[in-house]
């Protein structure tokens, strides 16, 4: 086996610079998508048109809750299409890099039209036309990330190196996601002269392109042959999935995920709600709050470089996990007691901070050990399949956070049906933790070690 090349420091910031971009994208349709188009009664107030049907259609279940649970569920299922697409490309530039170059523009427009489409016509079209939108951003987000994080274990080649990479692309994940919170502070310049929808559909634009920038950063200075295996997979996309799911270690990694997914998704979709109904603060402050989160998780960040790389990953990951259940259950209770408002918001931010800079680094690096074993122990390379079932297991949970959050939203007054959607979180965390302790951190890095040393000489 020819010996690669290990990622140097200004491989993995470039690369870093691609999670920048599409976090970016994925930020504004995460945080923003739900206040544009199931707006509070605050945001009425202040000009928001309402474009789609409102309140509950079925089921206990809101249009704008079914319209993105079943996106996102068909986008899952493209997902392992994607993948095996990946896997088995046989092209000069590698397997990853053409797919991240022709498919980095069209996920950019698409974030744009999301926001755009809907006029103030009928709102039943309204609500069709979000639907066709948001499958179309969601399978340009697929045909971008899943190739794009399948390089993560081929970049990343040793444990020091996985650990660090996961750091950086967690570090501009963030940053994506905190430039995202910015939306209704730049949409503000726009609005006394644009309109509160407009002004946000100009801001989601100006962004998008900014997002594009980074996310061809990656796509036009790796030079993937150099780093890794650019041999094309032959299984099938239906055994390679089978085969993925039948990993025990990735079943577990799987389900603790998809629970993982849904707490964190109720979450950020509540922020907004959080900050302005609950806590009594204006919408501004969810970047300020936001940004001083992910400052504060920042500096957390080499502490858990540190000591992911001395104790292991599983102990860590299951501390977050816990740790971020109490930061739930204080959510739940914000804004009460007598307490300040900006102690609320301040509270709430430290104590997500943490267990966010370690679930921010270390499950992505957790998965390529995974699915390297896998490769190890099977002799094939489907490392696109095992990131395409992570973004299947995204794509649940936050469908299901969706569907939960805009039904639960509407439960009582005073923001009462808010408070429940973060003990709702808090829930689903506490299983994901529960689960992610069957996980058998010692036998996968003991494959991974071997392969390592096969690979690059490298004895770890």
């Amino acid at each position: 086996m020819a010996e690669k090349k290990l990622a140097d420091g200004r491989v993995m910031r470039n690369f870093a610079i691609g999670q920048l971009g599409w976090a970016l994208l994925s930020g504004v349709v995460s945080n923003w998508l739900l206040y544009f188009y199931m707006p509070s009664q605050e945001t009425i107030a202040a000009g928001m048109p309402l474009f789609i049907t409102q309140g509950i259609v079925f089921a206990g279940m809101t249009v704008i809750g079914l319209i993105t649970a079943f996106c996102r569920l068909v986008d899952g299922f493209i997902d392992p299409f994607i993948a095996s697409k990946s896997d088995s490309l046989n092209h000069p530039l590698g397997r990853r890099i053409p797919f991240m170059r022709w498919f980095a523009v069209p996920f950019g427009i698409m974030t744009v039209v999301v926001f755009t489409l809907p006029g103030l016509g009928s709102e039943l079209f309204n609500d069709i036309a979000l639907f066709v939108c948001l499958v179309l951003f969601y399978i340009s987000l697929s045909l971008y990330c899943t190739p794009f994080n399948a390089l993560i274990p081929e970049l990343g080649r040793t444990q020091d190196l996985r650990v660090n990479l996961s750091t950086f692309i967690s570090v501009t994940y963030f940053l994506g996601t905190a430039f995202a919170y910015l939306v209704p502070t730049i949409a503000g310049l726009f609005q006394a002269s644009l309109g509160i929808a407009n002004a946000y559909r100009v801001t989601i634009a100006i962004l998008a392109a900014v997002a594009i920038a980074c996310m061809l950063v990656p796509a036009f200075t790796i030079d993937e042959n150099a780093y890794a295996e650019t041999e094309p997979s032959t299984t099938p996309m239906g055994a390679s999935v089978i085969k993925t799911f039948k990993n025990k270690d990735f079943q577990v990694f799987e389900i603790s995920d998809i629970l993982y997914w849904v707490a964190i998704t109720m979450f950020q979709t509540g922020m907004p709600f959080y900050v302005t109904s609950l806590i009594g603060l204006d919408e501004s402050w969810n970047f300020i709050l936001f940004a001083g989160m992910t400052l504060i998780s920042l500096a957390f960040y080499a502490p858990v470089n540190i000591l992911a790389k001395r104790m292991g990953k599983k102990k860590l990951v299951a501390f977050a996990f816990f740790f971020f259940c109490l930061a739930f259950l204080v959510t739940s209770v914000c804004g009460q007691f007598g307490v300040p408002e900006l102690a609320w918001g301040a509270l709430v931010a430290i104590l997500a901070a943490i267990p966010m800079a370690v679930l921010g680094i270390l499950p992505q690096a957790v998965l390529a050990d995974i699915a390297e074993s896998d490769a190890v122990e099977t002799g094939e390379n489907r490392e696109g399949m095992f990131y395409a079932a992570r973004t299947f297991s995204m794509t649940l949970g936050q469908s299901l956070a969706m569907i939960l959050f805009s039904s639960i939203a509407t439960i009582g007054s005073d923001g009462f049906g808010y408070r429940i959607t973060a003990v709702v979180a808090t829930v689903f965390c506490l299983l994901g933790g529960l689960v992610f302790l069957r996980y058998r951190e010692g036998r996968v890095l003991q494959v991974v070690a071997r392969h390592t040393k096969e690979l690059t000489g490298v004895d770890e």
